[in-house]
């Protein structure tokens, strides 16, 4: 039985939940699981969006604007993080007395629910290795209930909800938001220097990730990782790593690239237990096809049923998503923010023999851009000719001093654009058959991809 917090008890006795926020990617799984749990649902957001209209369509009230008078009748308010005090509806609910829950407590309530938890952690490819992992158990059979940071293309939601006991959840370290949950599975897939803002040094962030690892009975890290072996080192959890090295518990072998993606062997402690050929291009995902397969298989599904999902899984919403191929010209979206995630989404792009590789990249926070701006030239540096637009605020002001004229500067075919439709016209313009157009970043970029593909079709 697993330890019940104080906050949980919030949901003991009651029906009616307020979300404000609920369009939000975080949110929106969130709503839709607490509504198969027999909580009646409502919520606001600022704009109506698909995810609202999907949300109405399944039964809930979706206000769109946040007014004090939509929180009237709820017994608890769940709000996001982005959500302040001073919202009216968050100030409704204090003067109403309805106590409040923010979106990772709730969440983190809900694992508590379940008695198998898979928690996916790291820098990099939680959304994929969250998506991955649900695709192997809906196509076994298992009927995993789960919440993903993009859209799964097999449920064609972020969220699925099931009938057993096992709970996918993509658990992101900022502002330490997965130590709310509790795993019985944790996966930790890598590293790398994000979130300073919030952790301040590597070593705050490092421990991070191992307490969120020390929550789990057992833990899948990836050993050819230095900072995540260095991260889970003398902790009571049961660590089985992953990776290339043959060192490694689970390690891939006989790699080749095919049509696709990579192709690969899966050896369990010097064994063979499976073959795996990925559709999702980019040498990254033969570790998130590997430690998906780990987790699964241990978990008694048939490798061939590993396979096959894995072959049939396509990526997760903005993560290499195709939108199509328009007369000879692929336009695709990717959520890559980070030097690391460019470089791999880029990289991926070029292993496919596309002619020429345009890409346009949203810089996401000024203290991002300060902190890794080589990084981001570099990585940038692949591509044949590279767009960028104003460096997206988020929460911060430029206390920092950078633009993406910074970035743009330090390239040899680079331009900066905010007007998203001459954004467009001048990436089509860019472009001929054969080349491959790709919106990378973590704000709104991919409506960049959607005006290229209207236009070009």
């Amino acid at each position: 039985m697993k330890e019940i917090r104080e906050t949980d008890k919030l949901l003991n006795g009651i029906k009616r939940i307020h979300m404000v926020g609920i369009g939000g990617s975080g949110m929106c799984p969130l709503a839709e699981i607490l509504l198969s749990r027999g909580f009646i649902i409502s919520g606001s957001d600022n704009v109506k969006t698909e995810k609202t209209d999907y949300l109405e369509s399944i039964g809930i009230k979706v206000f769109i604007g946040q007014k004090a008078e939509n929180v009237d009748g709820a017994e608890l308010l769940a709000y996001s993080a982005a959500i302040p005090e001073t919202n009216p509806e968050r100030l409704r609910a204090k003067e109403l007395g309805i106590p409040e829950m923010e979106r990772s407590v709730l969440l983190g309530a809900i694992t508590r629910k379940y008695d198998n938890v898979i928690g996916v952690c790291g820098t990099h490819g939680k959304t994929t290795v969250s998506s991955m992992i649900t695709q192997i158990l809906l196509l076994s059979n298992k009927e995993p209930t789960a919440v993903i940071g993009g859209k799964l293309p097999i449920s064609g939601t972020s969220a699925v909800v099931g009938n057993s006991e096992t709970f996918v959840c993509e658990s992101c370290e900022f502002v330490n938001s997965f130590l709310e949950f509790s795993p019985d599975i944790s996966v930790l897939l890598n590293i790398d220097n994000d979130h300073l803002d919030f952790f301040k040094t590597m070593d705050n962030l490092c421990k991070s990730f191992g307490k969120f690892v020390s929550l789990s009975k057992i833990s899948y890290v990836n050993g050819d990782d230095a900072l995540s072996v260095n991260a889970v080192k003398n902790l009571k959890t049961k660590i089985i790593t992953f990776g290339l090295d043959e060192k490694n518990d689970y390690y891939a072998a006989n790699i080749k690239e095919g049509k696709f993606g990579f192709c690969f062997d899966c050896f369990k402690n010097g064994k063979k237990a499976g073959h795996i050929e990925m559709h999702v291009p980019g040498k990254h995902n033969v570790y998130n096809g590997l430690v998906s397969f780990a987790v699964c298989y241990d978990m008694g599904i048939n490798p061939e049923q590993i396979s096959d999902a894995l072959y049939k899984f396509s990526g997760a919403g903005r993560r290499f998503e195709i939108y199509g191929n328009f007369g000879g010209i692929t336009v695709v979206d990717d959520y890559a923010h980070h030097p690391t995630e460019i470089k791999a989404t880029l990289e991926a792009a070029k292993s496919l023999n596309y002619n020429k590789v345009i890409c346009v990249f949203q810089p996401y926070t000024y203290s991002r851009v300060a902190l890794l701006k080589d990084g981001m030239v570099d990585a940038l540096k692949i591509a044949d000719k590279v767009f960028l637009t104003p460096i997206v605020a988020s929460r911060e002001k430029n206390t920092f001093g950078v633009s993406s004229e910074d970035i743009a500067k330090e390239l040899s075919d680079a331009y900066v654009l905010a007007d998203y439709e001459t954004l467009a016209e001048e990436m089509i313009k860019s472009a001929n058959s054969g080349d491959i157009i790709i919106t990378m970043g973590a704000g709104d970029i991919y409506k960049v991809a959607k005006k290229i593909s209207e236009k070009l079709s």
